[in-house]
């Protein structure tokens, strides 16, 4: 009896048997490949090595970075912990993402796959987030290395252009700066290429006295040296004894005596105010012992007149 197809139930059934077979034997022969599974256990070994190497890398890397980080955040007194906890946290990430990136490349090439076109897609993806964000990009990365540099940090005093103040915070974006007459500046840090840092040493205070060319040149620097006697025992700020120099210019009216004194950073202004404020008081004092002497001496004369 013939099927509507032309072929008997036996043929048929016979067509079937022998597909059955051979696919039968097709996955007998898969399962016993012993080349195909040996290189398939060597490929799971070795992408078991990357992964395990990959976290290992990682973690050393990261342990650097904190320990580094510590160091140069231990060698600073005016620090802000979170900037080196955001230096941190930037480095582990840039690390992290790149070992895992190189990792499933490796792994891809494992399984045979061509990365040259997916390596030419990154790049020309790359480049055109670069192109695109190319500001932002610049900006992050000068606060990395002006962080990473410590060239600042946060309660230093510094200038940068015409821009001069006291830092309040820096970040990888931008940098925040307080004038002494409180404006607030927020700067990129792109703009940022030069820059005078006014705390990392000693300050010098300097003060130019004008006095009056009839009194004697040796009376007032003997007065100056008395009045700034034993100053950087009262005020902190100084570091040593202020020295006086001598005469810095003359004229025909005056002539002018120069101070300078060692102080902390950031504290020229108020030192220079406490110098005047100490030769002030010991003028007044002169003054008044003058005028005493002078009121005594009348009395006296007056006394004698009688």
């Amino acid at each position: 009896m013939l099927s509507p197809y032309g072929l008997t139930d036996d043929g048929q059934m016979g067509q079937a048997v022998g597909e059955a077979v051979k696919f039968s034997d097709k996955v007998w022969n898969w399962f016993t490949d012993v080349d195909m599974w040996t290189k398939i256990m060597f490929s799971g070994i070795r992408i078991i090595i990357l992964f395990i190497a990959t976290r290992i890398i990682i973690r050393v890397v990261a342990k650097l970075i904190d320990r580094a980080l510590f160091h140069r955040e231990q060698s600073r007194i005016n620090t802000n912990p979170r900037r080196f906890a955001t230096v941190a946290e930037l480095l582990k990430n840039v690390t992290s993402v790149t070992c895992n990136f190189v990792m499933v490349l490796l792994i891809l090439s494992e399984f045979n796959f061509h990365l040259g076109p997916l390596l030419a897609g990154a790049s020309v993806l790359g480049l055109a987030v670069g192109f695109g964000a190319q500001s932002l990009v610049k900006d992050v990365i000068t606060g990395f290395f002006i962080i990473l540099e410590d060239q600042f940090a946060v309660g230093d005093v510094i200038q940068t252009g015409t821009y001069k103040g006291t830092v309040e915070l820096i970040g990888l974006r931008s940098t925040r700066i307080v004038s002494m007459n409180g404006e607030t500046y927020i700067l990129p840090n792109g703009m940022i290429t030069s820059v005078t840092n006014y705390s990392f040493s000693n300050a010098l205070a300097m003060v130019d006295l004008p006095v009056k060319n009839e009194r004697a040149l040796e009376d007032t620097v003997s007065l100056i040296k008395q009045a700034l006697a034993g100053l950087q025992e009262r005020d902190g700020n100084v570091i040593a004894v202020p020295d006086v120099l001598g005469i810095q210019s003359m004229s025909t009216s005056e002539y002018v005596i120069r101070i300078v004194a060692q102080c902390v950073p950031n504290m020229r202004s108020e030192v220079e105010r406490t110098i005047l404020e100490n030769i002030k008081q010991a003028m007044e004092f002169e003054e008044a012992q003058k005028q005493a002497l002078a009121e005594l001496s009348a009395t006296q004369e007056e006394q004698g007149g009688e």
